[in-house]
């Protein structure tokens, strides 16, 4: 399959808007970016409260007053602060110790890379303030690619939903292949990938599903399709450099 589309500059960044666009980012030399789940659960936070028009400063602050960074079954959006105005709509994410992959779609123009910068920013700051640190977090500027092809954005989602956890269940990939009624059950229970969040199972608000409820009708038809990807089809060659190499 031909993946199409155009490679985005390591320095600037151009979508345009409704591009769907695969980021990801990992630690500096390849080292852990969350040292624990309430890390996790503080980039989740960020994920969820960064992706507004608004400054990311004010936000920072207040965060400290919402519920703490373990885990919890969504994030609201407090009542007192002005509505919501997104900068991207985010369609998959899943966090790893040493990277993390987002699928979003470019709703503004520049909401992409501002999101991105908030993001980075203010975790690193986290990061260093919490365990007297300095210096950069991540390996550099994040990674992304514009998926063009509807086929392909389907595999990226399983890629990023359900690979890079079975990657995580007992005995590796080779592990949850052999058992993959019960590696999808333990990716859907994985508090910091959306897959959950895909089909009810939790409800954090964080992301928008809109083109894949039209691909998907139900669970059952994606877990079936994600069957295909992972133990029929050779689903790392079809992403080729879409996956972090």
């Amino acid at each position: 399959m031909c993946l199409s589309g155009r490679h985005t500059s390591i320095m600037k960044r151009e979508f345009v808007e409704r591009d769907y666009v695969h980021v990801y980012n990992r630690g500096n030399r390849k080292m852990d970016i969350f040292y624990n789940d309430s890390d996790k659960w503080r980039f989740m936070k960020m994920i969820r409260y960064f992706n507004n028009e608004e400054p990311s400063k004010n936000i920072l602050r207040q965060l400290f007053f919402l519920n703490r960074d373990d885990e919890c079954d969504h994030f609201e959006w407090p009542k007192n602060w002005a509505p919501q105005k997104p900068l991207v709509k985010i369609l998959t994410y899943c966090l790893k110790t040493n990277h993390f992959h987002l699928l979003m779609r470019e709703i503004i123009k520049g909401g992409i890379t501002k999101f991105m910068h908030k993001l980075g920013e203010g975790y690193t700051n986290y990061i260093n303030a919490k365990y007297g640190e300095s210096g950069r977090i991540f390996q550099g500027t994040y990674k992304s690619k514009i998926i063009k092809e509807a086929n392909v954005l389907q595999y990226i989602d399983i890629y990023i939903q359900v690979l890079n956890v079975f990657e995580l269940y007992p005995g590796g990939i080779e592990g949850a292949l052999k058992e993959f009624d019960k590696a999808f059950e333990f990716a859907m229970d994985y508090p910091f990938c959306s897959l959950g969040e895909s089909f009810g199972k939790r409800r954090m608000e964080i992301i928008d599903r809109e083109i894949f409820g039209e691909m998907f009708t139900n669970l059952e038809a994606y877990k079936e399709v994600a069957r295909d990807a992972l133990l029929v089809r050779n689903i790392r060659e079809i992403m080729g450099k879409l996956v972090i190499e």
